[in-house]
């Protein structure tokens, strides 16, 4: 049986045959068992026409990466009053990006 999918992968791995006329191309689907209607969309090089006969349906994908600063705030309203403990249980403060005076 013939594979429309393996010839077309042949076509684009082969130069000569991807850029070949209409008439070579024929001549490399010659004896190939397939629908008429197949054959003509490949030697007419339609692929819109191509893709609704073999099945292909519409894609979509959307991607939403949030805001930038949305994280770090919230990370920063986590990290307030918190700190690690001494000895006697003390909370000790993080060092602060403050120059001292």
């Amino acid at each position: 049986m013939f594979d429309v999918i393996d010839f077309l992968e042949s076509v684009g791995q082969d130069a000569q045959l991807r850029y070949a006329s209409s008439e070579n191309v024929a001549a490399a689907l010659a004896g190939q068992p397939m629908d008429v209607k197949l054959r003509d969309i490949i030697l007419a090089k339609d692929a819109q026409a191509l893709g609704v006969m073999l099945g292909k349906g519409p894609y979509c994908c959307y991607i939403d990466p949030g805001k930038e600063d949305e994280g770090e705030e919230k990370k920063k309203k986590d990290d307030k009053g918190k700190g690690d403990k001494d000895d006697k249980g003390n909370v000790k403060e993080s060092p602060s990006k403050r120059p001292k005076k």
